[in-house]
């Protein structure tokens, strides 16, 4: 059974697979940085000085500052601050897999066409194979291609 797992963990999609969530979560880390400490400071700075972290609701009643603060006295929020961060860091992340999996998509060799195996009769239209020296269907004699 340890041979069968060595076996099945030592293939090659199951590698991949492994360096490929590792470096998405890595990424996710990056993302999550430029939104919570590049982009969402001048966005609230725009709106009027909101620290989007700071946006919550408070399901206890009382009035608290901070988000830190009414976490702190043990109450319970609702964060919905914290909430807009992590919907435009998913934003974010989807639109750059997008850009990923298009240039990706771009850079595969695109297959050479077939090469034909049949062709028109001069007489009839009709497609008639490459070898044929005479018409199926009107039975005109073709020339060798």
């Amino acid at each position: 059974m340890l041979k069968e797992f060595k076996e099945f963990a030592m293939r090659g999609n199951v590698v991949d697979m492994a360096v490929g969530i590792i470096l998405g979560v890595a990424f996710g880390k990056i993302i999550t940085s430029l939104v919570e400490d590049i982009l969402m400071p001048p966005i609230g700075r725009l709106i009027g000085k909101v620290d989007f972290t700071n946006l919550f609701i408070s399901l206890s009643g009382r009035q608290y500052d901070t988000l830190a603060a009414a976490k702190a006295a043990g109450a319970a929020t609702i964060n919905y601050g914290v909430f807009l961060n992590t919907v435009l860091n998913f934003l974010i992340v989807a639109f750059a897999v997008f850009l990923l999996v298009r240039q990706v998509s771009r850079l595969k060799k695109q297959p050479a066409p077939a090469a034909p195996t049949t062709k028109e009769c001069p007489y009839c239209l009709s497609a008639v194979p490459l070898k044929a020296t005479r018409c199926a269907h009107c039975t005109s004699e073709l020339r060798a291609a």
